[in-house]
């Protein structure tokens, strides 16, 4: 389920604060494909930042271009090198 589709291959997802539910959580910014590939770019509480300004949507857009563009030859070699960091969602190739 994505919470907000800000468009260009940027979506929002909002993560509940403990005690305080989503409302009042934290926003992650996530370069998506669906079907194919989730990239965290940022996260913030909404209590420091009401939302992302429009100059800096413009580069998540541009940074999700260029990120879906990967291929999985060169998402390996980012993985390798240490300047990403793949996250194993627990079902191996299955999901």
């Amino acid at each position: 389920m994505i919470d907000a589709d800000l468009g260009g291959g940027v979506i929002k997802q909002r993560i509940a604060r403990h005690g305080q539910g989503k409302s009042g959580g934290y926003r992650t910014l996530i370069l998506f494909r669906q079907n194919d590939r989730a990239v965290f770019a940022f996260g913030f509480a909404k209590s420091a930042q009401a939302n992302i300004s429009n100059a800096d949507l413009a580069l998540l857009r541009q940074a999700a271009t260029e990120a879906m563009g990967w291929a999985s030859e060169d998402m390996d070699k980012l993985v390798a090198s240490g300047v990403m960091v793949e996250i194993d969602n627990g079902q191996g190739d299955e999901g």
